[in-house]
């Protein structure tokens, strides 16, 4: 039996995937949306080179991974009739990572996140009905808590279905973790929230830039119109996927929903611009928390002109809510079980910093090997 893994050739998918085949032995069934199966397997490549060289990742394509050609938001995840059965027949759990991340467009998260989830569900209550299903873990985010304003928000506080949302992804992952509960209450499930995902503490590299570019937005600013002592909770990628294989790998887990984010011990902007200045060799930035409503009007403007600047506007306005809340999230539970702490942002910010302006915020990706035989031609 295999474990059902959705949006794999994302970021933090692609890091679960690799952990589940690094570290475990089942067999991983792949929804990829691709024309064709070379294609879906260059994606994959794409996705994992990060993780993975080519010869393990060409042993694994070919001894732990079933590709199935698909499309999360179409009806049976658009698979044909016979494709859908295999898959069905064949997963023992899930693991829903796939997502629309489109802060501004409700389009789209209805779409992905609602739909697509609702897709998921389906399939594993068929798997349930047709020989019992270990478990559903569903990637959610702390953002489903809503507008908040300088609290430590443990797991089982954070829905509040009275209180405002800060846009549409964190409203339909709300709902998301909702229908999941709701449709599979016999299923036992694990609701994952990662906090905002910001590089990888092992190395600078880095595929997934739009965060990355408002941070580097932010640190080269002379003046932050933020309140020093506030705390942004920054969590690595690397310790929410390990989390994530470890969790739902394990046969009872203590709880159903976990924070994977820093918690109490997130830093302060004042510990992170320090950090960034020490390495740089460079004073930090003044604060003056005033101007954070100009700063605002100026972020609008900016989100509207071309190129880099306006891009990079346009991703700290989608963002700024986030930075400005004070408010983290408890994550005792996972630390707990897991025995981790993430890692803190000022140990690994600089060189993803350096990383990503070097590199003009794009990974070399590897091509496939002319000379590797298999797919992908």
């Amino acid at each position: 039996m295999a474990i059902f893994l959705t949006g794999a050739t994302g970021y933090i998918g692609a890091h679960v995937a690799a952990g589940l085949l690094e570290q475990h032995r089942e067999p991983l069934n792949l929804l990829v949306r691709a024309r064709h199966v070379p294609e879906a397997e260059a994606r994959l490549w794409r996705a994992l080179q990060l993780h993975l060289d080519f010869p393990r990742f060409h042993d694994y394509l070919h001894s732990r991974i079933a590709i199935f050609l698909g499309d999360l938001t179409g009806a049976q995840l658009g698979l044909s009739e016979g494709d859908y059965r295999r898959l069905t027949e064949s997963t023992d759990s899930i693991v829903h990572c796939a997502a629309s991340l489109n802060r501004k467009s409700e389009k789209s998260c209805l779409n992905v996140n609602l739909r697509g989830t609702l897709e998921v569900v389906k399939l594993a209550m068929r798997a349930r009905d047709r020989h019992g299903l270990r478990r559903i873990s569903h990637v959610s985010t702390v953002a489903v808590a809503g507008h908040r304003q300088d609290e430590v928000v443990k797991e089982d506080d954070a829905i509040d279905w009275a209180r405002s949302d800060y846009d549409p992804y964190a409203r339909t992952k709300k709902f998301c973790e909702h229908m999941i509960g709701e449709l599979l209450p016999d299923v036992p499930h694990t609701i994952f929230r990662p906090s905002i995902v910001l590089g990888d503490s092992r190395h600078a590299e880095t595929t997934q830039f739009d965060m990355v570019r408002a941070f580097v937005f932010l640190a080269g600013l002379p003046v932050l119109p933020f309140r020093p002592t506030d705390r942004v909770d920054i969590v690595n990628v690397d310790f929410v996927a390990d989390s994530i294989v470890a969790l739902h790998q394990k046969e009872k887990p203590a709880h159903s929903i976990y924070h994977l984010s820093s918690g109490v011990e997130s830093q302060t902007f004042r510990e992170l611009t320090n950090a960034l200045a020490g390495a740089r060799q460079k004073s930090g930035p003044l604060y003056a928390p005033g101007l954070e409503r100009p700063f605002r009007a100026a972020v609008e403007r900016l989100a509207r002109r071309r190129g880099g600047i306006g891009h990079s506007a346009s991703l700290m306005k989608v963002f700024l809510p986030y930075l400005t809340w004070n408010t983290v999230f408890d994550n005792s539970r996972v630390v707990s079980e897991t025995g981790r702490h993430p890692v803190p942002f000022s140990q690994y910010s600089y060189p993803l910093l350096q990383f990503s302006r070097q590199n003009h915020f794009a990974y070399a990706y590897q091509e496939w090997p002319a000379n590797a035989g298999g797919s992908a031609a």
